[in-house]
């Protein structure tokens, strides 16, 4: 016994053996909700920091409110806005789907700011050179301007992978059945909240370290420096 606490060790071992197949299922789930709230978050961040970045006020502003409401409110309002009012307008989604595009709505109000700051770092001056070789607004963005800021921001987009991936257990609210709500149901059922909490800790744990040395490794091997206009 040790701090009140009673230890079986070998019935604990043999109890985390039988929980864990089940565990591993809630923990694709949570990969799979991972992975697509961060490509909806990726892909609206840079929407909006496009909009953002337009010179037409009428354009950029609505950007800019938008992004600082999604940011300022919380992601449980805008999941359960997405999850109970949206059917009342005939817009019905299954609650896995919700749930993934709850995060990559709020994440990507932050990862437009990511965006903007990598853009920034990017020399005005090559806007102007291709310009002056009649290069068009969006193909200097997308064949310029974006190849030389995404290997900067390389870093704080992973930061935010993984805070995507802390955030999945708040999709249990809608019966998304990821990993912590597995762990939860299992010591509802067997008053042992120890070993799969424990086991959940361990996971989310493996988890992150992968999608750190991930991260690390595209940080790596992206090149950083400029591109030559041809």
């Amino acid at each position: 016994m040790l701090f009140g606490i009673q230890w079986d060790t070998a019935n604990d071992w043999v109890f985390a053996w039988s929980i864990l197949p089940i565990l591993l299922k809630g923990m694709v789930v949570t990969i799979q909700a991972t992975l697509l709230g961060f490509v909806v978050g990726a892909l609206l961040g840079l929407l909006f920091a496009a909009l953002k970045s337009v010179r037409f006020k009428l354009i950029a502003w609505p950007a800019t409110v938008l992004t600082e409401f999604l940011r300022d409110t919380p992601l449980l309002v805008q999941l359960f806005f997405l999850y109970y009012v949206l059917p009342d307008y005939g817009l019905v989604l299954p609650a896995f789907l919700t749930g993934a595009l709850a995060l990559g709505i709020q994440y990507s109000a932050y990862m437009s700011e990511v965006y903007r700051a990598g853009i920034d770092s990017i020399s005005h001056g090559q806007t102007e050179a291709a310009r002056a070789l009649d290069i068009t607004p969006l193909r200097t963005f997308a064949v310029i301007i974006m190849p030389q800021a995404i290997p900067r921001i390389i870093p704080a987009l992973g930061n935010y992978l993984v805070s995507i991936m802390k955030d999945v257990p708040v999709l249990s609210v809608v019966s998304v059945l990821e990993m912590l709500s597995v762990a939860r149901i299992i010591g509802d059922r067997t008053f042992n909240y120890m070993v799969p909490l424990t086991m959940v800790g361990i996971l989310y744990l493996i988890m992150t370290l992968v999608a750190s040395a991930i991260v690390r490794y595209a940080d790596n091997r992206l090149p950083k420096q400029g591109i030559p206009l041809r």
